[in-house]
């Protein structure tokens, strides 16, 4: 073996350390896409796709913020886990609790204050923007619940314990499917409730979800769970440092969350078959993200340890073994993205012939998109663990809003297309653009810092 490939080889142990993390994570991602599946196929027997999917852009915009905060909170409870400094650790858990239920709270007043408004600007049609109001009235109490288990998820995550997130989270999707099916048809006694019944349903899985995690965590007595005081009693000079790198993961995120909400806003511009396959395709697609995010989830709690260690030359060339783990897990991907593209649409039961060929080119379409993905959250985890915030949201909000946004509208705005496969595939230049900025400064190593040195833990 040469030396150059040696640089990309890693020992076993690294492989063995990469599965343990990222294989539990992997399932936890699947089974919440397969949720996800599982909930669009049955509100698409009662023609309702697009009305929860136009609904759940207010959940998504809250999640994609709430993993910006646990993010900003992660990134030093990886290091300060790597450090054994148990106390700063369980500091940082709490200061994620109180930005998290914040970020809940400020989406929920949105969602009853201006849920019309919200709706309206996404689609035009009154009948989908009623149905979609009875779903979020419902679903928006379940933020609380969901912005609390995104934070427990990446507390496991920062200490290597991924297996749990990934049982709770079995028995949520359990919980859900069955009162999915009950809630939204009428079986076993229960009303018909519609579309109402599916975000009961949401409702219901995630408050069981979040018990279970609460309970867990403080009799199993996991490092980052402590007293009220232990966790809540935070200086400014312990919150300040983290707020400082966290700030810039949080508005990317807002960024980014309200960039993918202006897509479904020019896609919407092409009509309710448009969406219907749209939402379909992204389903069953995100149903194939379980290897990206697991790959992901392994890089960060990886090198966020060593980093924490004070170990910059491991961590540079563990950055070199995930880049060679990206390139076959990408392959991989895509190959069972278009392996099974047209038989998962096939599921949902599509009566529209031009919907489901639409929905099956979007599926195969996303093999590019997972693609290129794999090697832009690659760059994204290990900017994130070194605390590289501002530059990583140039890289996810920026080039989004300047390349991907301004192409999308241009398409279907000015040059008027009507195909949203089309649409959809030449806005994928957006991630190649990302991937070859991302990947040049990955391999500067600017992000090989190591953060707890910046924190007063005392």
């Amino acid at each position: 073996m040469t030396e150059a490939l040696k640089k990309w080889i890693a020992p076993k142990d690294f492989y063995k350390k990469v599965f343990l993390i990222s294989v539990p994570l992997a399932l936890q991602q699947l089974l919440n896409s397969a949720m996800g599946i599982a909930d669009s196929m049955m509100v698409s027997w009662i023609g309702q796709v697009t009305a929860v999917g136009t609904a759940a852009q207010i959940e998504n915009l809250m999640m994609t913020v709430g993993f910006g905060v646990a993010s900003g909170a992660g990134i030093f409870m990886s290091q300060f886990f790597g450090k054994q400094d148990l106390k700063s650790e369980k500091k940082a858990f709490g200061l994620g609790v109180i930005l998290s239920l914040i970020n809940a709270l400020v989406w929920m007043a949105a969602s009853v204050f201006f849920g019309r408004q919200l709706m309206r600007f996404y689609i035009p049609d009154p009948t989908v923007i009623e149905s979609a109001l009875q779903y979020l009235m419902i679903a928006m109490i379940s933020y609380l619940p969901g912005a609390l288990i995104t934070m427990f998820s990446f507390a496991y995550r920062c200490i290597q314990k991924t297996h749990v997130p990934m049982l709770i989270g079995l028995v949520s999707m359990a919980v859900n499917i069955v009162l999915n099916y009950c809630l939204i048809f009428g079986h076993f006694g229960f009303p018909q409730m519609g579309v109402q019944g599916a975000a009961l349903a949401t409702l219901i899985a995630q408050t069981t979800g979040l018990m279970i995690h609460i309970v867990y965590a403080y009799k199993s007595k996991q490092s980052f769970i402590g007293t009220p005081r232990e966790m809540f009693a935070l200086s400014s000079d312990f919150v300040q440092p983290i707020l400082r790198r966290a700030y810039p993961l949080v508005l990317n995120e807002l960024f980014f969350g309200f960039g993918n909400t202006l897509y479904i806003r020019a896609f919407g511009r092409l009509g309710t078959e448009a969406m219907d396959a749209y939402y379909v395709g992204n389903q069953i697609s995100n149903m194939f993200f379980f290897i990206v995010q697991g790959l992901n989830s392994a890089n960060g709690a990886i090198l966020g340890a060593s980093l924490g260690q004070g170990d910059l030359e491991l961590a540079k060339r563990q950055g070199n073994w995930f880049v060679a783990l990206a390139v076959v897990l990408s392959a991989v991907s895509s190959l069972l993205i278009l392996g099974f593209a047209h038989p998962m649409v096939d599921l949902f039961g599509l009566q529209n012939a031009n919907v489901i060929q639409e929905a099956v080119l979007i599926v195969r379409i996303f093999s590019i998109r997972i693609s290129l993905r794999m090697f832009n959250v690659l760059v994204f985890s290990a900017l994130r663990a070194g605390g590289d915030s501002k530059f990583l949201a140039f890289l996810d909000a920026g080039i989004m809003w300047i390349v991907g946004l301004p192409l999308a509208f241009i398409l279907v705005e000015g040059l008027h297309f009507t195909s949203i496969a089309l649409v959809f595939l030449i806005i994928q230049v957006e991630q190649l653009v990302r991937m070859v900025i991302g990947l040049k400064r990955y391999f500067k190593g600017a992000w090989l810092i190591d953060l707890t040195q910046e924190v007063k833990t005392a």
